[in-house]
Parts: C-alpha cells; structure tokens; sequence
C-alpha cells in the first residue's frame, strides 16, 4: 500500500492514499521490485522521493538488505523515519514485559477480563450489579444524574498489538470493581467445576491484594500520559519537528511525575481502598516473610518496597525504553529540523543547522543556492521575529501556512523550500493502517475475488472520499457517457433522471 505526502499550495500538509500492490512475497527485494513498477505505471521517480517511513518489521527497516536501505542506494535523500507510534508501542511493551510484578498484572487482568467474560450471565450479572451500585448511589447523593452521566459499561478486552486497549482495559476494571469481584466470589462459590471455582477464588483473593490494586493505578497513569502521545503522533496533519518535541516533553512529564508522582498516586490508590474495603497496609511496617535475595539483605518497609522497587523502578524503566528508542530524536538531520521551530519566538533558530540541513539535501540546494541561503536566512529570521503576525505559531506546519499567506513563500523561497522538506517527512504509519482496516469494508467475504485494479479503485473512493464528495454527479455521468456508445442517451435534466 503506497501513500503519499506532499505540500499543497496553501502550505498544508497533505497525505494521500494512491494505491495496493499486489506482492508474491514481503522480501525487501519483491517490495523494491513492486514500487520500482508502480512508479512507473505512474509515471512517479525515485530520484524525488526525500522521506520513507515504515513499521519495525526486519525487511523494512534491516540496515543492510531491508527495503529502506535498497531506496537509500539508490536515492540518499530519501531519509528513513522509524514510525514514531510503532516505537512508542514498543516502549511500553518492553515496559509490561520486562519488570515482573508489572508482567504478572497484566497476566491475572487477562485472566479477569477472560473469566468474566466467558458468559453472557456473567455479563448480564455484571450489568444488574452495576445498575444496582448506581441507584443507590444516586439515592445517597454520591453521584447526580444528567444527560451522559452514569453510562452502561463492561470489561475491555485487550489487544495483544494495541497497548492503547491495556488503558480501557484497567479503566473499566477500576470503575467495575465491585461488581466484577462479586461475580467472581459468586463464581467460586457456584461454579461448574472445581477448575473454575478455583481460578475464580484466586483472582478475586488477587483483586484484594494491596499490589495488584497499587500497579493499577499506576500504570493506568503511566498508559494515560503513553496514550496521548500515540494519539498526537497518529494524526493526519503531524510532522517531524512536532513529533520530536512532543517526544521531548513526554520524557519531561516523565521526569516530573517520578518527582512529583507519588503523593499523589498513594491518595488514589488510598481512596480506592478505602471505598472497596482493600486492607491497607502500614507502609512503615517490615514486610514478614519476603525472601532475602542475599544474606546480608535488611529487612525491607512496605514503602520501600512500593516506591522504591515499583514505582521508581517502573517509571525508570520506561524513561530509559524512551531514550533507547528514540535515538533518532538526537540525529543530526532532527536537531536541523528543529531550528525551524518558531515557538518562543523562534528560539532554537540556528542559521548553522539550516545550512547544514541544505547540505544533507544538496540535490535541491545547488552550491549557488547555498550560497544565497546564507544570507536569506539573516534577512528572514530579522523579519519574522519582528512581525507580529508569526507570533505564537506551535509548529512548522503552523508556520508554512503563515508564510503562504503573507506570500514570504516567495520572499523566502530557499527558506520554505527547507519547511517543505521539513514537512514530507513521514511521522507514522497510522493513515497507512487506516487504509488496510478500510480494505475489509471493500473486499467482504460477497467480493473476494475482487481484482486489484478493482479493488484499488475503489479504496481510493472509500479512503479519499472527501475528495469525491466535492465532485458533481454530471461530471461522472458524463465521463461514463462519453467512454462508450451506449443505447440511450443519459438526461441531462436532474428531474427527469430522479424519475428514471
């Protein structure tokens, strides 16, 4: 599937669906071979290709025969972008996976969510006690009623690829708590065989264990702050520069929330316990029978054990996932970018970078142009620090767009040649994905014989359809009318084609 992005007259950033290729296999080389025939078909040309983007796939990405790496020899201006929301994926991935206790939590969550919702009844007793918890809130004047208020919910299942689920999955179970851990106590009680009354007995015995409630809230704030990120990085209208500073101040949240975090983390966890009746243990207290990991190992607090070893360790972890992974974030070619950045009154101009940037794209910088950047540069930065109308841009795309409409895209033309570039760049993949979800509204089990050329036919309607909606039903009569002769002539009259 092969989309395309592109800078419109106006300065905005357009990415377009263009079409499916049809591949015998994923090898990098078949997938070189496959663009190499649709360029053509196209009439498109490698040699204008400044940006690629794709998945952490091996054959992608693989630094010696991945497709990426085939494209850069051919064409060394067409950067790799390593999509920003796959790598972000990773990180909380490597997060769940590689800390034990965290590990085990999502193991019994699964367990709970698969339990509970084995059955309707279970379902529905779920829903009754939800219902019942309501009213009697509402009748102690806990929660008041409105329009939107006091929703119908059930547990999420979550996705083994998509760790935003993991976020719906603890939020549900914390607002169903109670109903979800008096189904199970039911469970155990009255469950078919032994195996179920046992599994239900411990997962609810774990729901009120201190631990599992304490790594529940802190990973569903720790998923909160991870989610937002991925939304942000998925939009359609994201470009590089926005992506590494969004990148940038999600590890400061990080930061901050490992300083600041934990008072406030321990008030909900309390509160929740509080009104769930979890004991609560005594944080000063020494932790009886723990397992000495050495001889010489003190005896450890519970506060140790849970801000120390926990929370500190879980959010560390992730902080260094996020370093780790977002190497790319300190290239040379990003920290260019970034001296376009007009926030804060363009304060990380940096005329040198913008330079050096003209140089990693010297195919679209002649010598001479270079030349003339160096002083255009000078001129531009003097006049839109001192105009007022480029204050308060938050971005390069924000900027572009200002600079069309004040026609500097001419008065500055090597300097928005460099914001175009800036702007190709892919950030993710996510409008990619879109389009392959939308191919089971097209290819349904009634059309699976559709042929490619069909089928990529009409994806490009479905995909691009505010495109389409703005074209007028005469002009598509008309070119259907004028492919053939045809035994009847098509009315020209609306009226009279309605009635037809």
């Amino acid at each position: 599937m092969v989309q395309r992005i592109y800078v419109d007259d106006g300065g905005e950033v357009i990415e377009r669906f263009v079409g499916v290729v049809h591949v015998t296999d994923t090898c990098a080389s078949s997938l070189k071979i496959a663009i190499d025939n649709f360029f053509a078909k196209h009439g498109l040309t490698m040699s204008r290709v400044r940006g690629q983007g794709y998945d952490g796939a091996s054959n992608m990405r693989g630094e010696l025969n991945g497709l990426k790496q085939k494209i850069l020899d051919e064409n060394k201006y067409a950067f790799y972008i390593y999509c920003f929301a796959h790598q972000l994926q990773l990180v909380v991935v490597a997060t769940s996976s590689e800390y034990a206790s965290v590990s085990g939590f999502f193991d019994y969550l699964a367990k709970i969510v698969n339990i509970v919702g084995a059955s309707c009844k279970r379902k529905d007793s779920i829903r009754q006690k939800q219902y019942d918890d309501f009213v009697k809130r509402i009748e102690m004047g806990e929660i008041c009623t409105g329009k939107g208020k006091n929703q119908e919910m059930s547990l999420a299942r979550a996705g083994d690829t998509r760790w935003g689920s993991h976020l719906k999955t603890i939020h549900r179970l914390l607002d169903l708590w109670k109903p979800v851990r008096e189904v199970l106590i039911a469970l155990s009680r009255e469950g078919a065989d032994g195996k179920i009354r046992g599994n239900a007995l411990s997962l609810a015995e774990k729901m009120e264990n201190f631990e599992f409630v304490f790594i529940g809230h802190l990973m569903l704030n720790l998923l909160r702050m991870t989610n937002d990120l991925s939304q942000a990085l998925q939009l359609k209208n994201q470009n590089i520069g926005n992506a590494v500073r969004l990148i940038e101040d999600m590890k400061y949240d990080l930061k901050k929330y490992r300083d600041d975090g934990w008072e406030e983390l321990m008030k909900e966890v309390t509160t929740f316990c509080s009104q769930n009746e979890i004991h609560m243990p005594n944080m000063e207290d020494v932790i009886p029978g723990r397992v000495r990991r050495t001889i010489d190992d003190e005896p450890q607090t519970y506060l140790h054990r849970f801000r120390a070893d926990i929370f500190y360790q879980v959010v560390d972890l992730l902080l260094n996932e996020m370093n780790e992974r977002f190497t790319k974030s300190n290239s040379e070619l990003l920290m260019c970018i970034a001296s376009l950045d007009p926030r804060d009154s363009f304060q990380n101009f940096d005329r040198e970078r913008l330079l050096r940037l003209a140089e990693l794209y010297s195919e679209d910088f002649s010598a001479s142009d270079r030349g003339l950047l160096k002083i255009q540069l000078d001129r531009y930065i003097s006049n839109v620090k001192n105009n007022e109308v480029f204050y308060g841009l938050r971005d390069i795309g924000e900027l572009a767009k200002k600079m069309v409409d004040m026609k500097y895209h001419i008065t500055y033309g090597l300097v928005y040649r460099l914001l175009e570039l800036a702007l190709v760049l892919p950030v993710a993949t996510a409008t990619v994905e879109r389009s392959f979800s939308a191919m089971k509204f097209i290819k349904t089990d009634l059309r699976n014989k559709m042929g490619d050329v069909f089928l990529t036919d009409s994806l490009l309607c479905y995909v691009e359809k505010d495109i389409f909606a703005s074209v007028e039903n005469e002009a598509v009569l008309q070119r259907f009318q004028a492919m053939g002769p045809r035994r009847l002539q098509l009315p020209k009259d609306t009226s009279v084609r309605n009635k037809m």
